[in-house]
């Protein structure tokens, strides 16, 4: 693994944290994601997890969400309506438009990745002094609301 000491020549240090705790937690995010079924892309978990926070939305509401066209929702949202995870409806005041929403299967898939993650991290923190935990928590918390009001960094759900 990369230390932070391999950085770039005159990187800003702060940067290359940030930079190695990306690594990190890219990392988490991707062995979670291995607590769905094999037939599971990762972007499918992606979709399941923020359809999931979503509550039942059209598919359109959903691609924004994901900062993607609405072609890719549908193509990842067929093959998980195939499976189970997902189900489409019809929009109450108008039936033209179609919405999607995670399905008691897909809830159990987001579960089992939310408990992995949720463990990962927890373990992660255990390795740090109370103090630095707490610190590390307050940084992380900080981080996420700066990151809010910037639109093209706004935490998206993952």
């Amino acid at each position: 693994m990369q230390s932070l000491e391999d950085a770039a020549p005159g990187a800003d240090p702060d940067v290359a944290a940030l930079d190695g705790l990306t690594v990190v937690l890219v990392g988490i995010a991707w062995e979670c994601a291995h607590a769905a079924p094999p037939e599971v892309s990762f972007p499918q978990t992606r979709l399941l997890l923020v359809l999931d926070r979503l509550g039942r939305v059209p598919s359109s509401q959903l691609a924004a969400a994901m900062g993607v066209n609405a072609s890719s929702v549908t193509r990842l949202a067929d093959r998980l309506e195939a499976l189970g995870y997902v189900a489409r409806g019809r929009s109450p005041g108008n039936r033209s438009v179609v919405t999607l929403e995670v399905t008691e299967a897909g809830q159990e898939i987001v579960r089992r990745m939310l408990d992995r993650r949720h463990a990962a991290l927890g373990a992660l923190l255990e390795k740090l002094p109370p103090g630095q935990r707490k610190a590390a928590a307050t940084a992380a918390r900080r981080l996420v609301h700066a990151a809010a009001t910037i639109p093209a960094l706004g935490p998206a759900p993952l």
